[in-house]
């Protein structure tokens, strides 16, 4: 295991020592908790033990990988921009699943978060006691806090209702679970879970701060992490003004990507990744790690027999002076399957020929993906969470709904657009709805495959409409479906049913 991600895994998390078998939140390779906090040296192999939770595989499901599967099963999958020919995972493409609680993709999410948040709660409450110097102390806490709201940042999303429908934060949302207790608890209304979220970063940013201390790895949560939870959790919550401040400061140590970066794969940290996960060929999860699910190079079955593609009526909106165009396969001039979207062998051929580590034996579809690239066969690559491109549109998208000034908002999709280089023929004078438009495009256009999609179409309240393939779209008949914000009880995720058994104060 590779000496920066590895490490020790805490022995006693959460809800490890009930008796029912709600979570089993045991790691495999587990210390004891007193050697694991008796000094600051070993109780940083823990926080790279959290790092690590992130691209593990859970529940006995070679599916199930950390925040990797959240990306791909949450985010890409069910929204309206990321096609894959998988009319059989209709129920999640389709979001079906939200409203059934005994389903195990209702249940994960819930599972793979209250595990991360159980172990980060043992950090901070048995830090204080370990041998070490204050700084590092504080700056183990504030790594945990950071994880803890990111993780509840994360849940409130799928198992909370949007800000607008929740009547100011009154609706409940998810258990806050904040020590190491097993007790049962109520859930807690969504005003407050943002309020806890605000105070861990807020006390996290305070101690990066006083510890002086700074990160070693891309992987490592530090300041300018917990600022990029706070804007992303801020946005959310339609706290603009909050989100512009913290948005602003997160990107300020992180200047945009140049071209060169752009095209090489998104599986390595660049100029802009804030935060990330680690992957390498010692450090992976073989044939169900993120890009064995999505690289263009990839030998893993996912890949090869169902590229992952953008949606046709996205693509025909890029501009063509635009280097994220390229990203994905034009079939102007070539024939394919109008049913699915397979290539014939002309475009085939074309597609091997432009990128010639394409696998012989890969399915090649048009619109299909070439923006992320595998490092090392079957899918080797870093994982980003957060990018200072999110953070720019975040600040773009604050200040609109605050109403400042069109110019400013303006400047910064030229920022984003023509002065990075990624279309240097961009121009931009649009105001009101229009603006708010093209905002929300570039949102789309920048971070397609990246886990947002339908986050970002929830959070909105926008309707997904998919259009068939025979009427110019994308998607065969199983996937072409209209999704309304007010469907699936406003697309909110149940409390899966394991909950119930083992919180029997779930509902109060």
């Amino acid at each position: 295991m590779n000496k920066f991600i590895s490490g020790l895994l805490i022995a006693i998390a959460v809800l490890s020592s009930c008796n029912k078998t709600y979570l089993d939140t045991k790691p495999t390779d587990a210390a004891s908790p007193e050697t694991v906090f008796e000094t600051t040296t070993n109780a940083k192999l823990a926080v790279n033990g959290l790092a690590k939770m992130m691209t593990t595989q859970y529940l006995e499901s070679q599916g199930f990988n950390g925040e990797g599967t959240i990306k791909m099963w949450y985010g890409n999958y069910p929204g309206a921009d990321f096609y894959v020919n998988l009319p059989g995972w209709a129920p999640i493409i389709n979001a079906t699943y939200t409203q059934i609680s005994t389903t195990i993709y209702d249940y994960y999410p819930w599972y793979y978060y209250y595990k991360v948040i159980g172990n980060a709660n043992t950090i901070i409450a048995r830090i204080d006691g370990a041998q070490g110097t204050e700084a590092e102390r504080q700056f183990i806490k504030a790594q945990a806090l950071t994880y803890r709201a990111y993780c509840y940042m994360m849940l409130l999303q799928l198992y909370g209702n949007r800000w607008s429908d929740s009547q100011e934060g009154a609706t409940k949302a998810v258990v806050l679970r904040l020590d190491q207790g097993t007790g049962e608890i109520p859930r807690s209304s969504l005003k407050d879970c943002y309020a806890q979220i605000y105070k861990d970063l807020d006390d996290a940013i305070g101690m990066y701060q006083s510890s002086g201390k700074t990160r070693e790895h891309n992987f490592d949560a530090d300041k300018n992490v917990a600022y990029a939870v706070y804007a992303r959790a801020a946005l959310n919550r339609q706290d603009y003004s909050t989100a512009e401040q913290y948005a602003k400061k997160a990107r300020e140590e992180y200047p945009l990507m140049n071209n060169t970066d752009y095209r090489k794969g998104f599986a390595d940290p660049t100029s802009e990744w804030i935060w990330s996960s680690y992957g390498a060929s010692d450090e992976t999860l073989y044939y169900y790690s993120f890009q064995s699910y999505i690289a263009y190079n990839s030998n893993a079955s996912a890949v090869r027999t169902t590229p992952k593609c953008i949606n046709k009526l996205l693509f025909t909106k890029i501009p063509a002076s635009d280097i994220r165009r390229s990203l994905f396969l034009d079939p102007t001039g070539y024939t394919y399957n109008t049913g699915n979207g397979q290539a014939s062998a002309a475009l085939s051929t074309y597609a091997k020929n432009l990128f010639p580590d394409l696998q012989s034996n890969s399915t090649i579809y048009a619109y299909m993906q070439f923006k992320f690239k595998a490092n090392d066969l079957p899918g080797v690559g870093n994982l980003n969470h957060f990018r200072s491109s999110e953070m720019l549109l975040i600040e773009a998208e604050a200040k609109y709904f605050q109403n400042k000034p069109a110019a400013e908002i303006q400047a910064l999709l030229v920022e984003l657009n023509k002065t990075s280089g990624r279309d240097a023929s961009y121009t931009v004078s649009k105001t009101g709805a229009d603006l708010l438009n093209e905002i929300k495009f570039y949102r789309s256009v920048e971070l397609w495959g990246e886990g947002f999609d339908w986050f970002d179409l929830k959070r909105w309240g926008t309707t997904i409409q998919r259009v068939a393939t025979d009427q110019g779209g994308s998607f065969p008949a199983a996937l072409a479906v209209t999704i309304k914000p007010e469907d699936s009880n406003k697309w909110t995720w149940v409390v899966p049913n394991r909950e119930f058994d083992y919180n029997s104060r779930i509902n109060e």
